[in-house]
């Protein structure tokens, strides 16, 4: 009996499944190289990330930029009163809200990275039914066939 279709896998469907979903360490080797140095620099920012990006740090970072609030509302300088403002305390506490931010948008695209991966699986596992539920058919017409050309009454 001779196969009408040979399923032939496309070679990055093997590729894809060993690499599995995009990861944060594998951008971060992308980015600062994959050698000693490159997951150091990975390793410590990410940990810096992590320390900073949090409310917490943004609190404190309020708390540190007001210690100086006094003595530039004393001045009465309005320029000194407006650097202040910009360059102490909205680049110390928003920094570290800015992280959060970031944060909580990298944790979603991770999610629906890996969602997306899996959706992809499923519509592959999904695939790959269909065409054996056609290689059934296949095999049955192919019978039927045989009878009917075998001088099997029509």
């Amino acid at each position: 009996m001779t196969r009408l279709f040979e399923y032939v896998p496309h070679p990055h469907l093997e590729r894809r499944r060993a690499a599995g979903p995009p990861t944060v360490a594998a951008a971060a080797a992308h980015i600062h190289g994959p050698g000693l140095i490159g997951r150091i620099n990975a390793k410590l920012g990410l940990k810096i990330t992590l320390i900073v990006g949090t409310m917490w740090c943004a609190y404190l970072f309020a708390l540190l930029a007001l210690v100086s609030a006094p003595s530039a509302l004393r001045s009465g300088n309005s320029l000194i009163i407006v650097a202040w403002i910009a360059q102490t305390f909205l680049q110390l506490v928003l920094l570290p809200i800015i992280i959060v931010g970031q944060n909580v948008q990298a944790a979603a695209a991770d999610s629906r990275a890996q969602a997306t991966f899996n959706d992809a699986e499923a519509v592959l596992e999904e695939a790959r039914q269909i065409q054996a539920h056609l290689a059934a058919q296949d095999a049955a017409m192919e019978r039927i066939l045989a009878m009917t050309s075998d001088g099997a009454p029509r």
